[in-house]
């Protein structure tokens, strides 16, 4: 083995073993399993070292997962290129019907040498602890929503209905606390179910404030205040979307954001025959549903009410411009559609992926050396 050639690791990781398999620089390069490895700082460190020692430059690679990025930074404090590769996006043979650790390892370190691999955005350790918040409050939030169902479900059983329009409003509240039950088991499990409902909300509310507590010392505090300007978005909701996607300035147009995030439709064309289907649904999948939800307030005539008004004027003026712009298009499109007989769904989805534009647009708006707030 020569003291001077390059070589591609690729690692099949796990919760306790990593299987490891390199391939050696050029075309014709050996490609061989080296075994598994404990899953620990220590053991990793020592192979990539004694790697090191044969190989004058080393890339290696793993697939994201529950693992995270610590294996990533390691490496690189190591010296060491590392790429952490998107699953779903890792070729693989139709006719391929076995699946093992040592398979996958190999497999990762011959598609890193033809560059046939494609690398996810790694956050720091700083980004990826917002992630984990705005994770925890979006499991809160389907917490309660199955807390909540539980309730209406005993009370649909009961024969018990609620004849306003909306649920989970103070009089629907008043009206749940005058209810007459029964039987006194079915009355105590009533009870105990509006109480995690009632705990629930308080989770949720906890987590929206550390939200609100974390995001002035962030790093993309200046993009949050920008997206605030823009219709449907708050301070939650933009940062969910940040902290998903990342710096936004890593996509060179608003296309590629639209493609990042699964909003352009799918595509199966040969020859002169040209199909084309639903939104292809790529990427972040909790990115995707947050700008779908907040584009739901475009179907309303362009406004500014005295809160938003507000998240305006901290903007950058020219972050305001693409935000009313925003407003005024997004709103005619909307209409647009609906004229045209398209279901409400297919209309908010088209929404979404122009408005994934204008996030774009105003992110560069935002980060412009020129930018000046009124």
């Amino acid at each position: 083995m020569s003291d001077h050639s390059e070589a591609f690791v690729g690692f099949d990781t796990s919760k306790l073993r990593h299987a490891v398999a390199i391939a050696e620089g050029g075309r014709t390069g050996e490609v061989r399993f080296l075994g598994e490895i404990e899953n620990t700082e220590a053991a990793t460190t020592k192979l990539v070292k004694k790697l090191a020692s044969r190989h004058r430059r080393l890339t290696f690679c793993y697939e994201a997962g529950p693992t995270g990025y610590g294996l990533h930074r390691l490496i690189e404090s190591l010296g060491h290129a590392c790429m952490v590769v998107a699953p779903s996006l890792i070729p693989k043979k139709p006719g391929e019907r076995v699946k093992t650790n040592r398979r996958d390892a190999l497999a990762l370190a011959k598609l890193l040498r033809a560059g046939e691999l494609t690398a996810v955005g790694v956050p720091d350790e700083r980004h990826e602890a917002m992630r984990d918040l705005v994770r925890a409050r979006e499991a809160a939030v389907d917490d309660l929503k199955s807390k909540r169902q539980q309730v209406l479900s005993l009370l649909l059983r009961l024969g018990l209905r609620y004849d306003g329009k909306r649920t989970w409003t103070r009089l629907h509240w008043n009206w749940l606390a005058n209810q007459k039950i029964a039987h006194r088991e079915q009355r105590i499990a009533f009870e105990e179910m509006l109480q995690a409902v009632r705990e629930a909300q308080e989770r949720v509310a906890r987590l929206d404030q550390a939200i609100r507590a974390a995001v002035p010392d962030w790093s993309l505090s200046e993009t949050v205040t920008a997206l605030m300007a823009l219709r449907g978005l708050d301070l939650v909701s933009a940062t969910i979307f940040l902290a998903e996607i990342g710096d936004l300035s890593r996509f060179a147009s608003a296309r590629d954001l639209m493609g990042y995030l699964g909003l352009v439709p799918s595509e199966h064309s040969t020859g002169d025959r040209i199909k084309r289907s639903g939104i292809t649904k790529a990427g972040n999948a909790r990115a995707r549903r947050i700008l779908i939800e907040c584009s739901w307030s475009y179907r309303h005539p362009p406004r500014l009410g005295k809160e938003k008004l507000a998240r305006v004027v901290a903007a950058p003026k020219a972050v305001q411009e693409v935000a009313w712009k925003a407003q005024a298009r997004l709103c005619a499109r909307y209409r647009a559609l609906t004229r045209r007989g398209k279901r409400p769904t297919v209309v908010v989805t088209a929404i979404a992926r122009e408005l994934s534009g204008f996030i774009w647009a105003v992110s560069r708006a935002a980060s412009a050396p020129a930018a000046q707030t009124f």
